[in-house]
């Protein structure tokens, strides 16, 4: 295997683990955004419906990070599936995934009138 190969797996390998943490990142600030705005909505002041738009806005966001999660993990496994035929002689561990990994993703919710 030449230096090439070798360079661009290693460039390969950080960049989707970098994709992939950032994925997860973005999932984590919706979470605390609505954990904030479902705190706001707890105060004595403010009626019970309000935000619920956002709130709704903010769910789909949530899903739609989700899929594209799951899109990274498939394309870190195609990315493995690659590495074994090109970078065949390296001793690394590959990446494996359990089948249960891939399940579809929910269905983003759908946008309604409110």
């Amino acid at each position: 295997m030449n230096d090439r190969i070798i360079c661009d797996a290693h460039n390969l390998k950080k960049l989707i683990r970098e994709a992939e943490a950032l994925a997860d990142e973005s999932i984590i600030a919706m979470a605390r955004l609505k954990q904030a705005m479902l705190s706001a909505r707890q105060n004595p002041e403010v009626e019970v419906h309000t935000g619920q738009r956002a709130l709704m806005r903010l769910t789909e966001a949530e899903s739609q990070a989700l899929a594209m999660s799951t899109a990274l993990l498939r394309v870190h496994a195609e990315l493995s599936k690659v590495a074994e035929v090109y970078a065949g002689g390296d001793p690394g561990i590959p990446t494996e995934f359990p089948k249960t990994a891939f399940a579809d993703a929910p269905a983003p919710v759908a946008e309604t009138a409110i």
